[in-house]
């Protein structure tokens, strides 16, 4: 497989001609999707769904697909056939690849602040995209799609979570609102810099692509 970035939280993993979009959301380039033969969407924030986005590419592209969670799929009902709703446990095939759904319920933001649910998805039983949740998978994860930056974590919860969900390898996404510091400095703790998480860390640029094996 090989995963491209495509700012913030959005990811496409490609395989035998098959293309895998994840998350694109209003900080992703729309032209994350072109060619994609499906899509999944973790959960409804702006930063991982955008409607207007999405329905575009659904127009254009007739066999594209997507899945995603009941809040999201709720808002696409009119496309009927074209939205497959998934939650905690289910498995299916899209686009050649074999996903699995692990989670429910977005992290915490603040007592006060109303969560949303959110589900992570396991692609080919290899990598692993939780969306906005620290979510540890009952499998074996080869690489880990590593939120880094939200206002609902802390580095250090993420060494933690890192160390519990002891993948091969960690590439971090959801940092569309680091700048170029901020990046070093949450690199720095999840690498050689930091109490160690036992998975070596990567940080792809916008655009960039990682042969994932």
């Amino acid at each position: 497989m090989q995963l491209t970035k495509f700012g913030h939280a959005c990811v496409r993993v490609e395989s035998a001609g098959q293309r895998l979009v994840i998350d694109p959301g209003g900080l992703t380039d729309p032209h994350a999707l072109d060619g994609a033969d499906a899509v999944l969407v973790t959960h409804e924030h702006f930063d991982h769904f955008s409607e207007d986005t999405l329905r575009q590419a659904l127009q254009q592209n007739p066999r594209l697909h997507l899945w995603t969670n009941t809040a999201v799929g709720g808002k696409l009902t009119d496309l009927g056939a074209r939205i497959t709703v998934v939650g905690e446990g289910e498995v299916f095939t899209a686009a050649g690849f074999e996903v699995k759904v692990y989670g429910t319920w977005h992290a915490v933001i603040h007592p006060d602040i109303p969560r949303v649910t959110n589900i992570g998805f396991l692609v080919n039983g290899a990598l692993f995209h939780p969306g906005d949740a620290l979510t540890v998978p009952d499998a074996a994860v080869d690489t880990l799609l590593l939120p880094v930056h939200g206002p609902w974590s802390t580095t250090g919860q993420l060494i933690d979570y890192v160390r519990e969900v002891a993948p091969r390898q960690v590439v971090g996404v959801h940092d569309g609102a680091l700048n170029d510091v901020g990046g070093a400095m949450v690199a720095g703790l999840l690498g050689d810099n930091g109490p160690g998480t036992g998975s070596p860390y990567q940080r792809l640029t916008s655009g960039a692509s990682a042969d994932l094996g």
